[in-house]
């Protein structure tokens, strides 16, 4: 109840300081669209590279995948849940630096345990 009352004061303070907020926002934002993630599926065989704004910027095949993949069914059908899994792998990771990069952010605006709250609305 006390920390409840806590953040309450903390997010009443910040809204007499709104340049402080508009500047942590600014920083979250430029934060997020230069991060760039990688997840990886198949021990490698497929890597995809996300950015925070979850959108897919590059996807790496092994070149034995690659070559499998016009021989037969098997190996298309492969690659197809290997990329899935590695895009799945990257947008994870991307979700989760996220929450740590906002949950740091509200921290030092003193909302210590908001972070993650924010974060789960920012990121859904």
């Amino acid at each position: 109840m006390f920390d409840n009352l806590k953040a309450m004061q903390a997010v009443a303070g910040l809204m007499k300081n709104k340049d402080k907020l508009a500047e942590a926002g600014e920083r979250i934002k430029a934060k997020t669209e230069s991060m760039r993630v990688t997840g990886e599926a198949g021990g490698g065989a497929c890597r995809a590279t996300v950015s925070g704004r979850m959108e897919l910027v590059d996807l790496t095949l092994d070149p034995a995948l690659l070559a499998g993949m016009s021989v037969d069914e098997k190996t298309r059908e492969l690659a197809t849940s290997l990329i899935k899994d590695a895009v799945n792998d990257a947008n994870l990771r991307a979700r989760e630096q996220l929450q740590q990069m906002i949950a740091r952010e509200a921290e030092e605006l003193g909302l210590p345990g908001m972070g993650e709250q924010i974060s789960g609305l920012l990121t859904r």
